[in-house]
C-alpha cells in the first residue's frame, strides 16, 4: 500500500498542489478504508479539516491510482 507521502507526491506531480494528509484520510474514511479513529482526535463526529470539494477529485484519483479505493 502506498504511503501518504507517495500519494502526496503523485497529486503534486499530476495536479500541481500538495494534498494535506487529513484530506487523504477523509476520502479513505468515506470509502471505508480506515479501521479506527485516531486516538488524538478531539471530536469523533467532526473533522477539523475535511477535504475541500474542489480537491476531492484529485485525491480520489490518486487513491484509485494506488489501488486503495
Amino acid at each position: 500500500m502506498a504511503t501518504y507521502k507517495q500519494i502526496q507526491a503523485w497529486i503534486k506531480e499530476n495536479y500541481g498542489f500538495t494534498a494535506k494528509t487529513c484530506w487523504i484520510a477523509h476520502i479513505k474514511a468515506e470509502n471505508g478504508k480506515t479501521d479506527r479513529l485516531a486516538p488524538n482526535r478531539i471530536d469523533p463526529l467532526e473533522r477539523k479539516h475535511p477535504c475541500p470539494p474542489q480537491k476531492r477529485r484529485a485525491v480520489e484519483e490518486a487513491l484509485r491510482h494506488f489501488s486503495i479505493i
